[in-house]
């Protein structure tokens, strides 16, 4: 049985699976992850306690694993940075996602034609078929044309529905943080595909027609971006 003698140790190097990281190699991955810059202010309010209280519980365990028993806390540890990193995945970089694309979007998208009454009648044939994302999209493009078409603020392209909510608020104040409100309406439902309700539709053709009826306060404002009112 004489022959080349075959070498097997390749194969096993090639199978050898991956070092677990220890309890300081896994919170400097989350902790690597978590600090981005980007996330603290997209990062929910949960998840950010949550983050605080894995750090504190992280900072108050003593020991290093090294005693004859069985340490239980190194692979709890490391689960539960693993469980971090995909909760600020599948949470958090969508939410980033949706703020990049509002941040540059126009209202209007490619269609800038159309004014305020044509969006509003849009938004209730929408609403009509029981489709509450379009019926929300277009009813706050038609608070915005309105308030265009009355010279309230300038046409502009590029306005994103931020700017429009913070610009019209500052002369209609009373409707300030309605407007924030539909303007995140607005954002989570045209960029993030979220979608929306009949009462998200109602609140912002209320919004619409209590704006109509409202005179804007221009005294003490800055001209930048807003028109002479009619």
């Amino acid at each position: 049985m004489s022959g080349t003698i075959r070498d097997f140790t390749a194969p096993l190097a090639v199978m050898e699976p991956p070092v677990t990281p220890d309890r300081e190699e896994a919170r400097r991955w989350a902790a690597e992850e978590l600090s981005k810059p980007q996330y603290p202010d997209a990062r929910p309010g949960w998840l950010d306690q949550l983050w605080r209280d894995f750090m504190d519980w992280l900072s108050s365990l003593e020991g290093d694993g090294t005693g004859a028993g069985p340490n239980f806390a190194i692979p709890l540890i490391v689960a539960l940075a693993v469980a971090l990193l995909v909760v600020a995945i599948v949470v958090v970089r969508p939410r980033l996602n949706v703020r990049r694309k509002a941040a540059t979007a126009d209202i209007y998208g490619e269609d800038t034609t159309l004014d305020a009454d044509a969006y509003r009648t849009r938004a209730a044939q929408a609403a009509d078929d029981g489709d509450w994302p379009a019926a929300v999209v277009d009813q706050f493009r038609a608070v915005v044309r309105s308030a265009e078409e009355r010279d309230v603020i300038d046409v502009r392209a590029g306005r994103t529905a931020d700017e429009a909510a913070g610009q019209l608020g500052t002369v209609f104040g009373t409707a300030q943080s309605r407007l924030d409100s539909a303007a995140r309406v607005f954002d989570a439902v045209r960029y993030g595909e979220q979608g929306a309700t009949n009462a998200d539709y109602a609140a912002i053709r209320q919004l619409d027609a209590d704006i109509l009826a409202l005179k804007p306060e221009f005294a003490g404002r800055a001209t930048t971006g807003f028109a002479v009112p009619r």
